[in-house]
C-alpha cells in the first residue's frame, strides 16, 4: 500500500516513437503532474523509440511481445490460437505488472498499439489499479485503429465539422470506457499529414492534463 504521501506509481505502455510518453516525463520533472513518478515503461515493439527516452530520463523499460515471448508462433493463421495466445499474452503482462517490486498505481496507454481482454484488466481491476488510454477521436466516433484517417476522410466529405481528442479509461468495448477529458480540434482544409500533426501536438497537452487529473484522485483517495 502506498503511504498518503508518496509520489503516485505511473507505469507507462508505448508501442513506438513514445512522443506522449515523453510529454508525461517533462511533465513530471516540471511538476506539470505533481507528486507522481513513472516506475517503469513496457513496449511490446522491439524497435519502439520510446525505450530511448526511458534510457535517458532513467526509467527502467522492458520489451514484452507476443510473438518474442513464445505465445504464438510467427506467420501463425490459424484465429483460434491466436485468440488463445493473446489471451495468455495479457494474463501474462498482468502478472508481470502485478509482481512488481513498485506495483503501479496507474497505467498509462501512451500510443500502446493493442487491443486489451479482460485477461489483462480484471485481475488489474481487483487491485484498483486504474488503465487510461489517449485516442485521437472524440467518444464513440472513430473507435479502433486508423482513427485519424477515418475522421479525415469524413471531414473532406462534409460529414463532420471537427474531430477530437480524448483520453479515457479502459474497458473492454475499445475505446469505449468513460472520457477523462476531451478535447475537439476544428479542421482548417489542410491535408492528412498536417492534420495528424496538429492533433498530436495537442495530444501531449491533454494526456498531460488528464494524468494530472486522475494522480490527484489517486492521491485523494488514499487519504480516506
Amino acid at each position: 500500500m502506498a503511504h498518503q504521501d508518496e509520489p503516485c506509481r505511473i507505469l507507462v505502455m508505448a508501442s513506438g516513437n513514445g512522443s506522449n510518453f515523453q510529454a508525461l516525463i517533462d511533465a513530471i520533472a516540471g511538476d506539470a503532474i505533481p507528486n507522481s513518478r513513472i516506475t517503469r515503461l513496457i513496449v511490446n515493439r522491439a524497435k519502439a523509440f520510446a525505450t530511448t527516452r526511458a534510457e535517458k530520463a532513467g526509467i527502467p523499460w522492458e520489451y514484452f511481445n507476443m510473438i518474442s515471448n513464445g505465445f504464438l508462433a510467427k506467420g501463425e493463421k490459424d484465429e483460434t490460437k491466436i485468440a488463445e495466445a493473446r489471451k495468455q499474452y495479457d494474463a501474462a503482462l498482468a502478472e508481470k505488472i502485478l509482481k512488481l517490486d513498485e506495483r503501479p498505481e496507474l497505467i498509462v496507454l501512451a500510443g500502446w498499439m493493442w487491443v486489451f481482454s479482460s485477461e489483462f484488466l480484471r485481475p488489474l481491476e481487483e487491485v484498483g489499479i486504474k488503465v487510461i488510454n489517449l485516442h485521437p477521436a472524440l467518444p464513440g466516433q472513430f473507435d479502433g485503429a486508423h482513427a485519424i484517417e477515418r475522421a479525415y476522410e469524413d471531414l473532406k466529405a462534409g460529414k463532420i465539422q471537427y474531430t477530437g481528442i480524448m483520453v479515457h479509461y479502459v474497458i473492454q468495448e475499445v475505446d469505449r470506457g468513460d472520457p477523462i477529458m476531451i478535447q475537439e480540434i476544428e479542421w482548417e482544409g489542410e491535408d492528412l499529414e498536417a492534420l495528424e500533426a496538429k492533433i498530436h501536438e495537442h495530444e501531449h497537452e491533454l494526456i498531460v492534463k488528464a494524468t494530472a487529473k486522475v494522480v490527484r484522485e489517486i492521491v485523494e483517495a488514499r487519504r480516506k
